[in-house]
């Protein structure tokens, strides 16, 4: 039951209960024109359950209006999504993160419907290319040596960078990509280079997706992309890996296409930063 005029709540062993509990507990106080105060009580972190640890550590982090979303999805990735079609739980999912199952479960149907030929190159209704146009590939990876993350000095707490990082990954757009770094900045100042560079890795990724390349190294100064696994996708038939090939062969001094053991891959010189490949491969 709601007291109307109650601001301060105070969770006795906050470590007992679940995730969903605690949020729900702490929405029993304050008010739209009332600040509240939610207080948890557990023993220290070394008495505590790694679980237990992570639904505090979660309950503290997301504390802002509209939070109920974010707080379901770790509480699924604590506790495991279990069966699909049944009741049986699974803690499988924990070791993976939700957000990377769902990556694999995606990129699963999708080359089961691009077995049946179904995957296609779109054509844009409003006449304009987007970055994510053509699907043929769900997601790239990028492995790197450079220095690119948040640095402790700048955002302090680890469970902070970590729902940053999440964050990051889970944008669609350009414009939810700008209104996020108008929100960093708001909240810890200006960027340093490793965060802006940050940044342009998912728009790197962005612009892999559209190019159809799966994965990319930058590494050694040097861009290695690679173009899908199947040797038989409509892929290598697209207007798009045709671009990808003239780009080649107009700069055969710093560009080379290779194909070892059914991997096909192009080599790119001389990048020796994010935004530069994204430059590059933004002239394709």
């Amino acid at each position: 039951m709601d007291i109307p005029n109650v601001n301060t709540i105070i969770i006795y062993s906050a470590n007992r209960f679940g995730l969903s509990d605690l949020h729900q507990l702490r929405g029993r106080v304050g008010r739209s024109n009332r600040k509240a105060y939610c207080y948890l009580i557990a023993p220290a972190n070394e008495l505590i359950t790694a679980d237990a640890r992570r639904r505090l550590q979660a309950i503290e982090t997301f504390a802002e209006l509209g939070s109920g979303f974010h707080i379901a999805m770790q509480d699924l990735d604590i506790r495991g999504a279990g069966n699909m079609l049944g009741a049986e739980q699974s803690g499988f999912i924990a070791e993976l993160g939700y957000e990377t199952y769902q990556r694999i479960l995606t990129e699963a149907m999708l080359e089961l419907r691009e077995e049946e030929g179904i995957v296609s190159e779109q054509e844009p209704e409003n006449g304009e290319q987007h970055e994510t146009d053509n699907r043929w590939v769900t997601d790239s990876q990028l492995e790197t040596d450079l220095q690119i993350y948040f640095p402790s000095d700048y955002i302090e707490n680890v469970s902070e960078r970590i729902t940053l990082y999440r964050e990051l990954d889970s944008l669609n757009n350009e414009d939810e990509l700008v209104e996020y770094k108008k929100r960093l900045i708001d909240r810890f100042g200006t960027l340093p280079e490793k965060a802006e560079e940050l940044l342009q890795v998912v728009r790197l990724r962005w612009r892999c997706i559209y190019l159809g390349i799966e994965k990319i190294y930058l590494k050694s100064g040097r861009m290695l992309i690679y173009f899908p696994a199947n040797s038989q996708s409509p892929y290598y038939m697209s207007d798009t890996f045709g671009d990808i090939i003239r780009f080649i062969v107009d700069n055969p001094h710093r560009c080379h296409l290779r194909e070892t053991d059914d991997k096909r891959y192009a080599i790119i010189d001389n990048v020796t930063s994010v935004s530069q490949a994204l430059d590059i491969l933004r002239k394709i």
